[in-house]
């Protein structure tokens, strides 16, 4: 093992620099992970610009997804092995040579999956399956909305949403974006550049709205939101790219009876994202194994790149997942 690794950090709030940093070493209920690719991510973003600090006791190096081959085990691990391939959600460090994880948090590579394609799946997955199935209760026959379809969180929440029965809406920037969603499984993809989201949705369930939306924009979209709400619906707010302030009506709440919720998963507990983990590899690793699911990788670059990798993901001229290779 040696003594330091190779890591990407921040030196100040919107400047990414190659570094050298001592080796991590795992903790009693710990692996060590020596990290073959890192998925890029909104927060990563975020916490480059100085707007999402980590969690007390998380690493400062962004990357909150990784896989890898475990190089080290912490003395209470007993269902992992060194040498075991595995992707695990993170709280930081993934832009490094190694990262440490959750022994509980770590999932098997998916058979006939590689390391580039794990390292898509933890962030994304864990927080679709935490927020549209857990959180809003998303059931068979019923619509989702879905704003950033083109996004990894929406190319993942389209997959696991028809997987499991749903109809998919899904708004997006281009014309290239809404075909690539179809494609993917949507039933309808609006280009929100050219057409008002709340007339196409409104139109497409015969007035009645949809059963629940998955949102990272906020801002003004979520008054938009509720007029496209059916009765008894649910609103799941995980980002705010939009803004963080809106106006709302409360009469369309209360008349309409809607749920409106939120949430956000770096700050969660191991406990609660160690039930997401055996959820999704009970009912969806299964899926990506037969390939009924897959994960979308537009772009993968080196680790030293991390920076052009930011800037390709605030344009948002990509689809799917960015991955940094180590």
């Amino acid at each position: 093992m040696p003594q330091d690794m190779q890591a990407i950090e921040i030196v100040a709030p919107g400047k990414l620099v190659a570094t050298h940093r001592p080796l991590p070493m795992p903790l009693a209920d710990e692996v060590l992970i020596r990290v073959e690719a890192a998925g890029v991510n909104r927060p990563d973003i975020m916490q480059r610009q100085g707007l999402y600090p980590p969690p007390p006791g998380a690493s400062d190096i962004p990357g909150l997804e990784v896989a890898g081959t475990i190089a080290a085990l912490g003395d209470e691990v007993r269902h992992l092995q060194l040498g075991d391939r595995v992707c695990a959600l993170v709280t930081g460090g993934g832009y490094a040579q190694y990262c440490t994880a959750a022994a509980e948090l770590c999932l098997p590579l998916p058979k006939g999956m590689t390391a580039i394609q794990a390292a898509g799946l933890p962030e994304t997955f864990f927080t679709v399956w935490s927020n549209l199935f857990d959180r809003a209760g998303l059931e068979p026959g019923e619509t989702l909305l879905v704003h950033g379809g083109g996004s990894g969180i929406g190319v993942t929440a389209i997959q696991m949403a028809k997987a499991f029965g749903a109809h998919v809406f899904v708004t997006a920037g281009s014309a290239h974006k809404c075909a690539f969603c179809r494609e993917l499984g949507a039933d309808a993809a609006i280009n929100y550049r050219e057409q008002d989201f709340v007339e196409e949705v409104l139109a497409l369930t015969g007035g009645k709205g949809v059963d629940v939306i998955l949102d990272m924009i906020g801002g003004d979209y979520f008054p938009r939101n509720l007029k496209c709400m059916a009765f008894d619906a649910r609103l799941v707010q995980i980002a705010v790219q939009g803004g963080p302030k809106a106006e709302i009506n409360l009469l369309q709440v209360f008349l309409k009876r809607l749920t409106i919720t939120g949430s956000t998963l770096r700050a969660r507990d191991s406990a609660f994202k160690a039930a997401i983990a055996g959820k999704l590899r009970e009912h969806v690793w299964p899926l990506l194994e037969s390939g009924d699911i897959h994960p979308v990788i537009d772009t993968v670059l080196p680790l030293a790149e991390a920076a052009g990798a930011h800037a390709l993901m605030e344009s948002s001229r990509h689809i799917g997942k960015i991955i940094l290779t180590v």
